[in-house]
């Protein structure tokens, strides 16, 4: 008598690493993702508005660049500070996740180093020179930075703790020191009063300016660090493999606490463009959740500056551009939060395909007798 027919069962798909893509093709399927990603933002926000296509760009460009081509570029700077911003951020956090030490404290490093530059306006600010009393702002939130992003990293190196939850903890630390700070300071009110003291200059009328200008160095810096320093081979190869690292003689523990140090400071000096640059004061939403969003950033420029620099335009004139178009038919804010999640996801899933595909069950049986 037969036996019953035993059939082979596999799972329906498999999820197998592709043999590497030429650089121009891996190129030319980013391209055609965010194009088809911003006419899918451009479709909705056409549907949900009941504008119609065309119409729903234009207001998409005018939100981000006003009237640059009538001589009046004011929101054209707007939109390089917002990059600068996030940008920054972005930089702060690359030499870390690069080694893949997963700094989730960009917040709480930025806003300790704002607290730095607040703290001297305030104090400081009638006591010491100009030029002075910029250096002194400038060197205590690099320092502030660091002193935050070392923490987590000296836990890390000696006794292997988790860094995302030590990081994540921090942030949650610095923002209950800012609020217990504003309360003091603000004498109750929760808000402090715009300090002119230790403002950066405005150059012809533009107070964002000297911000872009030092992201700008940044970005080259970082460039350069990453590809051609020791350091930054010493980071590249800790990221690939730490016995590998150990075998060659690198230091591991020296190695990430060096890098959290760069990262946290990067991170103060973002505190200190906000503060110094910018807002001139300093609350609990002073970073506004955009060291999450640089995360996304660093990742999708694939630790390449310049490559990081151009997503981050990408993504700030969505997130303006939406907006405004949000504004104009009278939508919830949350509509271009929505649309700039729906394009990083996109992009998310473009990089998951150029590294993986997808290999679907053949449809065969195998008898057995």
């Amino acid at each position: 008598m037969a036996k019953n027919i035993k059939t082979h069962s596999e799972p329906l798909f498999r999820i197998v690493k592709r043999d590497e893509l030429s650089p121009l093709k891996a190129w030319l399927i980013r391209i055609a993702t965010i194009v088809i990603a911003f006419l899918l933002v451009g479709i909705l926000s056409m549907i949900v508005s009941k504008k119609d296509f065309g119409q729903t760009y234009q207001i998409m460009f005018r939100g981000v660049f006003g009237r640059v081509f009538e001589g009046k570029p004011a929101m054209l700077w707007k939109y390089l500070q917002e990059i600068a911003i996030l940008l920054s951020l972005a930089l702060a956090l690359t030499p870390a996740f690069k080694m893949k030490f997963w700094n989730c404290g960009a917040e709480g490093q930025a806003l300790i180093g704002g607290l730095a530059s607040i703290y001297c306006m305030i104090e400081f600010g009638d006591k010491l020179p100009y030029g002075v009393l910029i250096l002194v702002i400038a060197v205590t939130s690099i320092l502030a930075g660091a002193i935050w992003g070392i923490i987590p990293a000296i836990f890390k190196a000696i006794f292997n703790t988790n860094e995302t939850l030590f990081t994540l903890m921090m942030n949650y630390i610095a923002t209950q020191i800012i609020a217990y700070y504003v309360y003091v300071e603000g004498g109750g009110s929760n808000v402090i009063n715009p300090v002119k003291a230790g403002n950066f200059p405005s150059v012809a009328g533009n107070d964002y300016f000297v911000n872009i200008i030092i992201v700008a160095v940044i970005t080259v810096l970082m460039y350069i660090y990453l590809k051609y320093s020791k350091q930054g081979y010493e980071i590249s190869v800790v990221g690939e493999s730490q016995n590998t690292a150990r075998y060659v003689g690198i230091n591991v523990k020296k190695v990430i606490i060096r890098t959290m140090i760069i990262s946290g400071a990067l991170c103060g000096v973002t505190g200190m463009l906000l503060v110094a640059g910018t807002d001139h004061s300093i609350n609990t939403n002073l970073v506004g959740g955009q060291g999450f969003t640089a995360i996304l950033m660093s990742w999708l420029g694939q630790f390449n500056p310049f490559i990081m620099a151009i997503m981050t335009a990408l993504v700030v004139f969505l997130r303006i551009g939406v907006a405004k178009v949000a504004d104009t038919a009278y939508l919830n804010s949350s509509f271009s939060e929505i649309m700039v999640g729906l394009v990083i996801l996109m992009l998310v899933g473009c990089e998951f395909f150029i590294q993986y595909s997808i290999k679907f069950r053949k449809n065969k049986k195998e008898d057995k007798a």
